[in-house]
Order: C-alpha cells, then structure tokens, then sequence
C-alpha cells in the first residue's frame, strides 16, 4: 500500500484558516479563522477593514497619511478581526455558531474571546500564541471558569509539505497503482 498520509481533523481545519489568512487585507499581519461543526465548516474570516471601507493594501496605508498601522500608536487598527468576520459572516447568513469550535492562525485577542464565547464557541484552536500579561491572565480566567478551552496546534512537516504540493501541482489526477506481487513474493 502507497504511503498516504491524511491530514488530521485539526491540521485540516488550521490549514483552511491559513488559506482564508491569504484573502486579508492587512497591513500589519494576515489572520484567518475557520468556525466548524460537528467537522463541517459553517464560516470563514479573515482580518481587513469593514465591509465596503477601502482595502489597506489597495491604498498602501491604513489611514491617510500613515504608512503603516504600525505608524501610530493613537489610532486603533481598522481590521475587523478575522473570528469576528467569521462570526458575523455566520450571524448573516443565519448559521448558528452555539456549540461551535473556531480554528484561528493567532491566538484571538481579549475582545475576540468574549465574542467567541458569546456566540458559543467553546473551543479555539490557534497556531501563533497572542496574548501576555493582564490579557493572559483574563483569558486563563474564561478558561478556569469553564467557558472555553484554547490549544494551540501546529501543522507536521510531512501535510505541510503535502499541502505545498497539493496547492503547486494538479491534485485530481489519478494515483500510481501499487505494485502488484505475485503470489510466490
């Protein structure tokens, strides 16, 4: 038998977060999320500014003038987070997310973990860790009270590899057949 190796469940829904990471309009960094069900996929986001505001990256800044949103420490980023997307994108397609689990490519910050955990979401999965000091210190606080568990995961060697692959070449194609023994082998 061919040496085939699936994804797991977790390593298939982190790399649709990292796929839905490569649609944001962030300066800054991308940030994808996937919210799931029972395995099914119910919405994605991704992080950029609100719906019909200009991308950042179309107009090369984040705020006029600014060249970055690293460029000023009194104004407030732009981007809608990539959970929020996700869970707004659920919320207007009428798509409960109550019971829901959500794969992110950072650690979503305070404000995204109350929003997650008001929408119903008990379970995060994230890649990058986010949060230090005070904000880990609340977000051990939802997790010792039970409303929400995070992990962070992280994709093997071997399904990234196969993914690169996977995205560079042709993947509905058929299989080599395994060599066929005959039955004195």
């Amino acid at each position: 038998m061919p040496d085939y190796q699936r994804p797991t469940w977790d390593e298939y829904f982190l790399m649709l977060a990292k796929l839905a990471a490569t649609r944001s309009t962030c300066l800054a960094f991308p940030v994808g999320a996937v919210v799931v069900k029972d395995r099914q996929v119910l919405a994605t986001g991704y992080n950029g500014p609100p719906s019909g505001s200009p991308h950042c990256i179309a107009q090369g800044y984040c705020y006029p003038g600014l060249s970055s949103c690293d460029a000023s420490k009194e104004l407030p980023s732009r981007a809608v987070h990539a959970e929020a997307n996700a869970i707004a994108q659920a919320a207007k397609h009428g798509i409960a997310t109550a019971g829901a689990s959500i794969y992110v490519t950072l650690e979503p910050c305070l404000s995204c973990l109350k929003l997650s955990i008001s929408a119903g979401i008990r379970e995060i999965f994230y890649e990058t860790p986010f949060n230090s000091g005070e904000s880990a210190v609340a977000r051990d606080m939802f997790v010792s009270e039970g409303l929400v568990s995070l992990q962070q995961i992280h994709l093997s060697e071997a399904i990234a590899q196969k993914a690169a692959s996977s995205l560079l070449n042709p993947t509905s194609v058929p299989r080599p057949s395994p060599p066929k023994l005959d039955k004195y082998s």
